[in-house]
């Protein structure tokens, strides 16, 4: 399949915009930070620029309880200023997509505050509203996200409402018709303005069961098991109905000529695949969050590239993505030296890469100290490991005091490296992380077969990861050491045009080639 819309040929790059550059020094980024950073994204090399929310709320989950879908949080900027930033994307030949969050709103947004208000409210419907069982107790045993019951109760109107994550994050009715109209032509206003798509957060989750059934026990569950994962989310998660809709926003989208949707989704390969839709009509793009997920060795790497591929309706386009701001930091789960050899993978298998920011210079996670945890998955299940702050922290753009990222004391704290991871310091280092990943996308930019180009041969020697990408008289090699010794194999000849070493380039050998400690190459065989 030829790579011909920009959602193909591009790559995109996620800013969690607390964190990227701060202008008005009160220690969290801003819109007009990012602004003063968009030539830094041109030379980088990527082509669409993700922001995570920047909407008006009362930060009980950091922009994801929003209050109004369409403004912007203060903290942020005005809509004038949203404007011209997207009118300075727009003029770099970048595209820029925002979250969308469907699933639930702020407990003070205006439509849950009428929603509560009364059960004869018209908005009462807009939400998830369930009488008490016989004994008061909450209609079922859903569980939120972030620990504990799903459910809240309401003394004014006397019912519980369901929240699939905070009880400031009431969950909405996608079966009412007016609630759906409404979240549409939030689509329509941002899309009016000239947004290029959406990242429609937890897409997977948007549909419940309307007869509200019990959830099964997990039986992998275990006493140490975060609250969530101890049933089995069959009857609030992954129904059937979310298809439909995920349709119908998508032909919004198309409304407006070429637009991306993308889809958070933490689902198996097999059902993951569903979200592309009827005749591709679904999600321009399901995000695969597997190589997240997935162990780091050449076997498990290969296998999971083959089963994606398989899985893939005909004509769907893949995509791939090694971190994100609820994940932890690539370099964190690998190693800085794997790290490399990850940003290879990325750059080289076939479909759209997402960047998350910071990854390009390596960044690691950050221990927050207990008096400075901010997230909420962290402070309601304290010891599970299951807070996102260390992944979010501000980014380093040089050694001063607080990194060129405010003058103020940063929102989260920095990491302790700062000083030698950043932006400066290694743009100045031939050998750095941050050279690498601008070699990789000049690549792959120059020469169509890393961007449309088969994927073939997908195998693990040994601890090496090998595959190969073709297109018209173009072949190359992908070879990945995934240990950390030496490794050999055997390859009839070949031209090394990028080794994550960047100290190889143009090295020719015959019969075989030997890979350094978490070294990869991309080996030209033509």
């Amino acid at each position: 399949m030829q790579a011909t819309a920009w959602w193909q040929r591009g790559i995109i790059y996620e800013v969690y915009p607390r964190s990227f550059q701060d202008t008005n020094n009160d220690g969290i980024g801003d819109l007009k930070g990012i602004l003063t950073r968009l030539d830094y994204l041109v030379e980088l090399g990527v082509d669409v620029l993700w922001i995570a929310p920047i909407y008006p709320s009362p930060m009980e989950d950091f922009g994801y309880d929003i209050s109004d879908y369409c403004g912007l949080d203060g903290i942020f900027g005005t809509l004038a200023d949203f404007d011209q930033l997207l009118n300075a994307v727009h003029e770099r030949g970048l595209k820029l997509i925002l979250d969308f969050v469907p699933n639930h709103t702020s407990n003070q947004h205006p439509w849950f505050l009428e929603s509560r208000s009364s059960r004869e409210n018209s908005k009462r419907d807009w939400y998830l509203w369930c009488d008490a069982t016989e004994d008061g107790g909450p209609p079922n045993n859903w569980l939120s996200n972030f620990g504990g019951s799903g459910w809240e109760w309401d003394a004014t109107t006397r019912q519980y409402y369901y929240h699939s994550f905070l009880k400031q994050q009431p969950d909405v009715n996608w079966r009412n018709p007016s609630l759906r109209e409404a979240m549409f032509d939030v689509l329509r206003f941002w899309l009016d303005r000239g947004v290029d798509g959406f990242r429609v957060d937890v897409m997977w989750l948007l549909f419940k069961d309307e007869q509200f059934r019990n959830n099964p026990i997990n039986p992998a569950s275990h006493e140490g098991s975060p609250a969530s994962q101890r049933l089995l989310p069959i009857f609030n998660a992954d129904r059937p109905e979310i298809h439909g809709l995920v349709a119908s926003m998508r032909s919004v989208l198309d409304s407006y000529g070429e637009r991306l949707l993308l889809g958070e989704i933490y689902l198996p390969i097999n059902r993951l695949v569903l979200y592309y839709g009827k005749d591709l009509t679904g999600a321009t793009l399901p995000f695969n969050f597997h190589l997240i997920q997935c162990a780091w060795r050449a076997d498990a790497i290969a296998h999971l590239i083959r089963e994606y591929e398989a899985a893939l309706p005909p004509g769907a386009w893949p995509n791939w993505v090694l971190g994100n701001h609820d994940q932890p930091r690539i370099s964190s789960r690998v190693g800085s030296e794997q790290a490399r050899v990850a940003a290879m993978l990325l750059l080289t298998l076939r479909g759209t890469p997402t960047i998350y920011y910071g990854e390009e210079i390596g960044m690691r996670n950050v221990q927050i100290p207990p008096q400075e945890i901010q997230d909420p998955a962290e402070k309601n299940e304290p010891g599970l490991g299951l807070g996102r702050d260390p992944e979010r922290t501000p980014m380093p753009w040089d050694c001063s005091l607080s990194a060129g990222f405010t003058e103020a004391r940063p929102w989260l704290p920095l990491g302790e490296d700062y000083t030698t991871r950043n932006v400066v310091n290694l743009s100045r280092q031939k050998d750095s992380i941050l050279r690498l990943y601008q070699a990789l996308i000049r690549l792959r930019r120059s020469n169509e077969a890393l961007i449309s180009g088969r994927l073939e041969g997908v195998v693990a020697n040994g601890n090496i990861l090998r595959y190969e990408r073709t297109d018209h008289g173009q072949h190359f090699a992908i070879l990945l050491n995934l240990s950390h010794e030496q490794e050999e194999i055997n390859l009839e000849r070949g031209r090394i045009l990028v080794s994550t070493y960047l100290d190889r380039e143009d090295d020719l050998f015959e019969r075989s080639v030997s890979l350094r400690s978490s070294e990869g190459l991309i080996v030209n065989l033509t």
